[in-house]
Parts: structure tokens; sequence; C-alpha cells
């Protein structure tokens, strides 16, 4: 069977853990596994060129037998040669190319072009993933709020109309379960589009509560979360609306989410002003916690 021309159809930003599919292609993936490219799927996959959420895990059953998922990653193939994960060598929606989600299985799976499956993500990984996640963007936002005055310049700014210290500085995203991590180089860039950065590394803790106290009103309002996209396609833009107090925020986003802050009972956050090769990092932790 010829590579798929087509992107994969996800239904995991609309919540979907089950999604069941025709496999339109298997291929060696090296290390003892296989990627099963499907029509459609409900598994989150990692991103190569912003790998900030992990995949999810689950299983693939086919014909009765169920097959660990042990890797979700983005694919790409012009119908030459399929390229998985890193090694894509074009910017996802390049014309010409179809980006896809391999399931990495075991290779002794018995499972080929045709076969009907089911696709199962985990809902307790899922849903401590999607915690992260939302928390994460709650606490940039916060962050970049709190920074608004130590800017000398215009800078470009957030959903919110803040400066987006965020988006200008982070060197590293990574969504863990039930939190994040973010670091932001405070680097001579940074200084000469305006930014304090002496400042910020002074005051850390005063920073951090002040994060911490804008975090604790916004979880306390209990603000929807949803997932508008315009379409279903793995390519289609997604963005992550929360109805805060003080407005719909959008950010362009293709991870998983909560559906309301009323889901969380806080969102914590740390600061550190760590080392780098010379360079100071910001290091912000987000832990997310959930009302059980």
């Amino acid at each position: 069977m010829a590579l798929p021309s087509h992107d994969t159809r996800v239904t995991y930003p609309d919540g979907a853990l089950v999604a069941s599919s025709r496999v339109l292609h298997v291929a060696p993936a090296g290390g003892g596994r296989v990627a099963v490219i499907t029509e459609t799927t409900s598994f989150h996959p990692v991103d190569a060129a912003w790998p900030d959420q992990p995949a999810d895990s689950g299983v693939l059953r086919v014909r009765g037998v169920e097959h660990v998922i042990h890797d979700a990653v983005v694919a790409a193939t012009d119908g030459e040669t399929l390229h998985l994960g890193a090694d894509i060598p074009v910017r996802k929606g390049t014309e010409g190319w179809a980006f896809l989600v391999a399931h990495l299985v075991d290779d002794d799976a018995v499972v080929a072009e045709g076969d009907e499956v089911e696709i199962e993500a985990d809902a307790a990984t899922r849903r401590a993933l999607s915690a992260g996640h939302t928390a994460c963007h709650l606490a940039s936002l916060a962050l970049n709020r709190v920074l608004a005055d130590r800017w000398s310049k215009p800078a470009r700014e957030d959903a919110l109309g803040s400066p987006d210290f965020d988006g200008i500085a982070i060197d590293t995203s990574r969504i863990v379960a039930d939190g994040s991590v973010d670091r932001y180089r405070l680097n001579k860039s940074l200084r000469r589009a305006g930014f304090d950065t002496a400042s910020l590394a002074d005051s850390a803790e005063d920073v951090g509560r002040a994060v911490a106290e804008q975090l604790e009103r916004w979880v306390a309002s209990g603000a929807p979360v949803r997932i508008e996209r315009d379409g279903d396609l793995l390519t289609d833009r997604r963005s992550w609306v929360c109805e805060l107090p003080e407005g719909a925020a959008s950010i362009p986003c293709g991870g998983t989410h909560l559906d309301s802050l009323a889901e969380l009972s806080a969102v914590v956050p740390s600061f550190a002003v760590v080392d780098d090769g010379g360079t100071p990092v910001l290091e912000m932790t987000t832990e997310a916690r959930r009302r059980h």
C-alpha cells in the first residue's frame, strides 16, 4: 500500500480517548519497534518541532489482541519516504507533504495495512498531562502580567494584552504530570528588547508571590476552558481558550487540556534563577493541584 497522502485525523483535541480506525501503513521504527499509522487517532503524539507535551500512554487492539503503544510521534511523508520525529526535514504543514501520527509498538505485533484497529489512550495519564498543560498556560499569563512594568520599550503582547515575556524569553517548556517546567534565558537580546533582567534576577521571590496571588484569583474563578480548531486534521490550527475574568485568553496550542479551571484546587508556581554557561536562566516550576 502506498504511503498516506493526507494528514491523520485527530480526535484528542475534543477529549476523545478511544478511536476505531483503519491501518494505512506499517514501517520499521528502529529499537525493536514498528510505526503504525492509522486514518484517525485519539492518541496525542510528541511534536518534534516543540516537544513540550509527552505522548499519551495506552494500547492498540487488533483482532482481539492488545499491544502497548510505547510512544507516539509526528511523522511526515512526501509520498516517497516516511520520516519520524526529529528526522522530519520540513516544517509541519509544508505543501506536498502529509503529516501523520505514528504509534510505536513492538515489532512482533501482528498488525498490517488494512487492519481495523482500536486505539485507546489511558485516561489517568491524559488528565494529569492536561492539568499540567492548562496550568502552564495560566502561569505564563500570570508571569507576563506581573512582569509588565519591567519593560522600557514596547513589546509584543500576550493574549491578555501584557508584554509577552513568556513568548519572547522562553528557552524550553516541558509538560509533566500535573505540572510544567519553563526556562527563560535572561540574555543580552532580552535586555536589548527593553526588559530589565537585572532586577528580575534579584527579586525572584517577590515575583513568585505576585504570580501565585494572580493564579489563586484565576483558579477561584472556575473559568471554562476549550480548544478551538480550524479542522480535525493534525496540522489544522488549534488554540487553547480560557474565559478568564479579564476576558477570553487564546493561545495557539496543539496539546490537551482540562475543560475548566474548576477542576483545579490550586496552581502553585516556584521560581529559581540558575546559571547556564554564564547566562542567567529563570526557571518556573508549576504544580497543578487537581480536585478529586
